[in-house]
């Protein structure tokens, strides 16, 4: 695994029994995205896949959103002054022509749940940044290009479960998951933050060509921050899943979008917050 884990030494107490044995856990260390050389952003991450993790941050900012207005990603050589390269420090270069968003010390950062927005500011930034609006499927309702019966989302958080190879060594890592509307398995990222992992994902995609990701469903092991329904609108995913929670600027954002949230997704039972016209309902929906 690399730097994706790392070996320590614990004590171990069960039953009262007292032993000690290694433990395996997740890495965990700091990356800072630089554009065109000028400091951006720094985030904290399990180590690998760190150009798709800088890539689909610059999607969640609004920087990219095609493969060809990427020019190059590297790590920065002797990141730290007369020490080696430490692979925690990437370039991003933009291709000729595309815009560079303004760096200061102060930047107005409306993708995250920490940046001091909130409210209208933070949804009519994401709402009118979005490339690919998600409400068009939605207007004649039940007319959605994408379709998805609830018995396939009930299968995909035991599917993602089982697609993590880091977590069955460590127990402390998130998920993401690209599935079809059949619920097939398209790529899954882990990471120890879970916006981490859906940067991973959106910034493959970018890199293969593949965005918008209009026909995939995005499912998260954990709750649906804010953050993580703006990564997905701004990704062009319609249908948003998570195991856990969403928070209320979420359901918020996903209403204004048109992006369909589902939360608390364990076995059969799931609760949808916003656009149910994607989820093939046997019975009328109703009440207050």
């Amino acid at each position: 695994m690399g730097r994706v884990t790392e070996r320590r030494r614990v004590i171990r107490i069960r039953d009262g029994a007292v032993s000690t044995r290694p433990d395996t856990l997740v890495a965990e260390e700091p990356l800072e995205i630089r554009l065109n050389g000028k400091p951006l952003a720094i985030t904290m991450r399990t180590p690998g896949d760190d150009f798709a993790l800088a890539a689909g941050f610059l999607v969640s900012e609004g920087v990219l959103g095609r493969a060809d207005e990427l020019a190059n990603i590297v790590y920065c050589a002797g990141a730290t002054q007369d020490r080696p390269n430490t692979y925690n420090v990437v370039d991003v270069s933009l291709a000729p022509g595309v815009p560079v968003p303004d760096i200061t010390l102060e930047r107005n950062v409306y993708t995250t749940s920490s940046c001091g927005l909130c409210g209208k500011a933070s949804l009519d930034a994401v709402r009118t940044t979005a490339r690919w609006p998600l409400a068009d499927d939605l207007e004649d309702a039940g007319g959605s290009a994408v379709r998805i019966e609830p018995e396939t989302l009930a299968v995909l958080p035991d599917r993602l479960r089982a697609a993590q190879r880091v977590f069955d060594r460590t127990g402390g890592l998130h998920a993401a998951a690209l599935f079809s509307p059949d619920g097939e398995l398209l790529d899954l990222r882990e990471d120890v933050g879970r916006h981490n992992a859906v940067d991973k994902l959106v910034g493959r995609a970018l890199q293969q060509g593949l965005l918008p990701l209009s026909g995939t469903v995005l499912m998260v092991s954990g709750r649906a921050s804010f953050e993580l329904a703006q990564k997905a609108v701004m990704a062009g995913i319609p249908v948003l899943a998570a195991v856990s929670a969403p928070s209320s600027l979420a359901v918020d954002l996903a209403a204004e979008t048109g992006l369909t949230l589902v939360g608390f997704l364990r076995g059969t039972s799931m609760n949808v917050y916003a656009g149910e016209q994607r989820l093939a309902l046997r019975t009328a929906v109703g009440g207050a």
